[in-house]
C-alpha cells in the first residue's frame, strides 16, 4: 500500500501551485502548503501520512456525505439530513422518528441504516497512463468515451479482485488528462445512534435553507460495524464495533471568530475548469429545467402530504432533498446572472483565442478548439429539455421508472458481463433489484399519476424535431387533459408494477413483467429502450468530445496562464482551509459569522419549521447552558461561519481547529455561495456549521446522552 500511495505522490509532485485563497487540494497535496504560514499548529504528516496514522485516517464517507470518527468504538459525527432518510424509512405514524428524533440508550437499540455505507480510503495509485494509452487520436468519439469507460472499469474490477470488503473507484481527477484508482474499505453495517428531533436538526427548514444567520442543529451520529474478525460484513447482531485507526479530538471549547480553520471532507462535483458554452447551457438549459421540475414535485407532494401523516412520512425525504436542489440551482441562477460569469468567461476566451493566434504551432493545434466546443454545446442545448424529460422518467413516477429499470436489467443481462452496463453486471445486479423491490415503500399512486402527466404534457409541447414518438404513439398525439387521465387511469390499474409481491421477486419474474403485453409501463418501457439507447449514444459522443477538447482547453490556458489548475471536485478526499469570518452580501449589510441560541428563540414560533421544544427555551431562559457558554456573548453558540472552499458532498465534515481538533460539523453554504460550483470567491464563498457547543450541549443537556460525551473523551 505504502509503494502505490508513493507513487501517487510522486505522480502529483509538480501538477499544481497552491493558492491560500482558494482550493479544494487532492490530500496528496498537503505536503507542499506551509501549514504553520497559514496558521495550523501540526505537522504535514499529522494531517496526511501515506506511511502511518494521521487526521486523514478518521474522515470517512457516508452515503452522499462526510462524516468523522469521534471515538475508538467507530461513534461517526455527521449531519442531521445525511440520516434523514433512514430516520424516514424507521417512521411510522405511531413512532415518528423524524419528529421526535431517536436517540439508542444500548447498543442493542442502535438502527440499521437502509442501504448506507462508510467508506476509508485504503489507498490510491495513478492509473492514467493505463487509461490514455487505451485510446488514439483517430477513434470516433463515442469510441473513445467507450473504451476509457471499459478500461476504468476494467482497473476497478481488477483492483478489486481477491480482496472482499474493498471498493475500487477511478476518478477522472482532470478531463482527459489524469486518472486515479482510489480503494477504499467499505463498511456495510452502519446503525444509527442519536438524531435531535426535526425541531432542531431541521430548524427553519426550507425557509432558511442555504440563508445566513443560521440556526439549526444539523448533526447526528452513527456507529459502524464489523464482522467479528474485523471484516465488512453486512447488518449481523454478531457485528462489532470497528475500532478505527484514527479518530478525532473533539474541543468542547469550540472557535471564535478570526479563528483558522480547516476541513476533510469528499466534495462532489465542481465546473470551474469549463469554458462560457457550458455556463450558457447551464444558464438556459439545465438548472432551470431542474429548479421548475423539482418545484412542481414538491408542491404535488406537498398537497398530498396535508391528507395524513402516513402519507406525508412517504415524501418527507424526497421533498427535502428536491428542495435542497431546487433552491440551490435558484440561487446558481442568480450568481450566474450577477457575477456575468458566462461573459466573463467570453472575454478570457477572446483573450485567449489571441494567444493561440499569435502562435502557428499554437493555431494549428487549437485554433479551432473554443469553434468545435461551442459547436457541441449548442447540440447539447438543442436536445437539453428532450433529454431531461426522458431522464426524469426514470426516477419519479414508480411504474414507469421500474418498468425502464427492469426492461433495461433484461436486455442487459442478455449480454456478456464484460459487455453489459456497469449498473447490470454481476456485482451489482443484486442492488437494481433490491431497488426495485423497495421503491414501493414511499409509491402514492395519485401523486405518481399527476406527475407523469406533467411530464407526459411536456412531450407534447417539445419541438417537432425533438419529438418522443414513442409517447407521441401511445397516447394517439393527444395530450389534451381529458386524453391523458384516461390513459393514466387505465395504465395504473392494469400494471403489475405496483405490485410488492411481484417486484419482492422480480429477479425470477423478470421475463413475465417485461414482456407482459396487457401492462402499458410495460410496453412504454420495451419501446423507449432504442430512445434511450441512442440517448446513451449521444451522450458518450458527446462526453469522448468533450474528454479531448477539454483536455486541449486546460493545457493551453495554463500555458497562457503559466500555472496549473487544482482539479474539479469529484467527490474523492479534499483539504481546504480558511477562517471564521463574516461577510458582506449587499449594500450596508454585514453579517457576523457566529449565532446563539437567543436567534433561535427569537425565531421560535408554534408550528414547524421554527417550533423550538419547550425544553430548550426554558434552559435558555434559565441561561442553562452549562460548560458550553460562549464567553463573549452569555449565550450558547449555535451555528458559525467561514470563508472554506466547500461544495455539496462536504455536509458532515468537520470543521477543525489549527490543532486538528473538531469544533464543528459543516451542513450548508450561503445563498450567493451556491455558485461555488462555478467559480469562488473570498468575498461571498462561505460555508456554515454546527458549532461544537450546540452539539454537545444538545446531547448531553437535551438528550440526556452523557455516555456519548465520555465516549468521545469531553469529561
Amino acid at each position: 500500500m505504502k509503494k502505490i500511495i508513493a507513487v501517487f505522490l510522486i505522480v502529483f509532485c509538480n501538477f499544481y501551485i497552491l493558492h491560500a485563497e482558494e482550493g479544494m487540494y487532492p490530500i496528496s497535496e498537503v505536503h507542499k502548503i506551509n501549514l504553520k504560514k497559514i496558521g495550523l499548529l501540526l505537522d504535514n504528516k499529522e494531517l496526511y501520512n501515506p506511511n502511518g496514522i494521521s487526521l486523514v485516517n478518521a474522515i470517512v464517507r457516508i452515503g452522499g456525505c462526510s462524516g468523522s470518527f469521534v471515538s475508538d468504538e467507530g461513534l461517526i459525527i455527521t449531519n442531521h439530513h445525511c440520516v434523514f432518510g433512514s430516520l424516514v424509512a424507521h417512521s411510522t405514524k405511531e413512532n415518528d422518528l423524524v419528529t421526535n428524533g431517536f436517540l439508542a440508550k444500548s447498543r442493542a437499540e442502535e438502527l440499521p441504516t437502509r442501504g448506507q455505507t462508510v467508506k476509508l480510503i485504503e489507498s490510491y495509485a495513478d492509473v492514467t497512463e493505463k487509461i490514455l494509452h487505451s485510446i488514439n487520436d483517430s477513434m470516433e468519439s463515442s469510441e473513445r468515451a467507450k473504451v476509457i469507460e471499459k478500461k476504468m472499469r476494467e482497473i476497478s474490477d481488477e483492483a478489486e479482485k481477491d480482496r472482499p470488503g474493498y471498493t475500487a473507484e477511478v476518478a477522472e481527477m482532470m478531463p482527459g488528462k489524469k486518472y486515479i484508482l482510489f480503494i477504499y474499505f467499505t463498511i456495510r453495517d452502519v446503525r444509527l445512534v442519536y438524531a435531535p428531533p426535526r425541531s432542531i436538526g431541521d430548524f427553519g427548514g426550507e425557509i432558511d435553507n442555504w440563508t445566513w444567520p443560521r440556526h439549526t442543529g444539523d448533526f447526528a451520529y452513527a456507529r459502524a460495524y464489523v464482522a467479528p474478525d474485523g471484516s465488512p460484513a453486512v447488518y449481523s447482531t454478531e457485528n462489532i464495533p470497528y475500532r478505527p485507526k484514527n479518530f478525532l479530538k473533539v474541543n468542547p471549547n469550540g472557535a471564535n471568530e478570526n479563528d483558522v480553520v480547516f476541513i476533510l471532507g469528499f466534495p462532489g462535483r465542481t465546473f470551474r475548469h469549463r469554458t462560457s458554452d457550458y455556463i450558457i447551457y447551464e444558464e438556459s438549459v439545465r438548472l432551470p429545467f431542474i429548479a421548475e421540475w423539482h418545484e412542481y414535485q414538491i408542491n404535488t407532494m406537498k398537497d398530498a402530504s396535508k391528507e395524513c401523516r402516513t402519507i406525508a412520512l412517504k415524501y418527507e425525504a424526497r421533498i427535502k432533498s428536491l428542495a435542497n436542489v431546487a433552491k440551490n440551482f435558484r440561487g446558481k441562477l442568480q450568481g450566474l446572472e450577477r457575477l456575468q460569469l458566462a461573459s466573463k468567461k467570453q472575454n478570457e476566451e477572446k483573450q485567449l483565442q489571441e494567444f493561440i493566434n499569435a502562435s502557428k504551432e499554437r493555431k494549428n493545434k487549437y485554433g479551432k478548439l473554443f469553434l468545435e466546443l461551442n459547436k457541441l454545446y449548442n447540440e447539447m442545448k438543442e436536445i437539453g429539455t428532450r433529454s431531461m424529460i426522458l431522464d426524469a422518467f426514470r426516477t419519479t413516477p414508480t411504474p414507469l421508472a421500474n418498468a425502464i429499470t427492469l426492461n433495461e436489467a433484461y436486455q442487459e443481462l442478455a449480454k456478456p458481463d464484460s459487455l453489459r452496463l456497469s449498473a447490470y453486471t454481476n456485482k451489482n445486479i443484486k442492488n437494481v433489484f433490491s431497488s426495485v423491490g423497495q421503491s414501493l415503500k414511499n409509491y402514492y399512486k395519485t401523486t405518481d399519476k399527476l406527475i407523469l402527466k406533467r411530464l407526459f404534457s411536456m412531450v407534447g409541447n417539445l419541438p417537432t424535431s425533438q419529438r418522443i414518438t414513442v409517447i407521441d404513439s401511445m397516447v394517439r398525439m393527444d395530450y389534451s387533459e381529458h386524453n391523458l387521465d384516461r390513459f393514466l387511469e387505465n395504465a395504473f390499474a392494469t400494471t403489475q408494477l405496483t405490485d410488492s409481491i411481484t417486484l419482492a421477486h422480480c429477479d425470477s419474474l423478470l421475463p413475465v413483467i417485461i414482456c407482459n403485453p396487457n401492462d402499458l409501463f410495460a410496453q412504454i418501457a420495451r419501446t423507449l429502450y432504442p430512445v434511450y439507447t441512442q440517448q446513451r449514444e449521444e451522450r458518450l459522443r458527446s462526453e469522448g468530445s468533450l474528454n479531448k477538447l477539454l483536455a486541449m482547453y486546460i493545457d493551453i490556458k495554463q500555458e497562457y496562464l503559466e500555472k496549473d489548475f487544482i482539479p474539479d471536485a469529484n467527490s474523492t478526499l479534499r483539504f481546504t482551509y480558511g477562517s471564521i469570518k463574516g461577510y458582506s452580501p449587499a449594500d450596508a449589510t454585514y453579517y457576523a459569522p457566529i449565532t446563539t441560541l437567543r436567534g433561535v428563540i427569537e425565531k421560535t414560533r408554534e408550528a414547524e419549521p421554527y417550533n423550538t421544544p419547550k425544553k430548550i427555551q426554558k434552559m435558555h431562559k434559565e441561561k442553562d447552558f452549562g460548560r458550553f457558554k460562549h464567553k463573549n456573548f452569555d449565550d450558547l453558540p449555535v451555528n458559525i461561519l467561514y470563508n472554506l472552499d466547500t461544495t455539496g458532498g462536504n455536509s458532515g465534515s468537520a470543521v477543525l481547529n489549527n490543532k486538528g481538533e473538531i469544533i464543528g460539523v459543516n451542513f450548508d453554504r450561503t445563498y450567493e455561495a451556491t455558485i461555488n460550483d462555478y467559480v469562488w470567491s473570498e468575498s461571498y464563498s462561505r460555508s456554515i456549521a454546527v458549532d461544537i457547543r450546540y452539539i454537545l450541549w444538545i446531547t448531553q443537556k437535551f438528550a440526556g446522552a452523557e455516555w456519548l460525551l465520555k465516549e468521545m473523551g469531553v469529561n
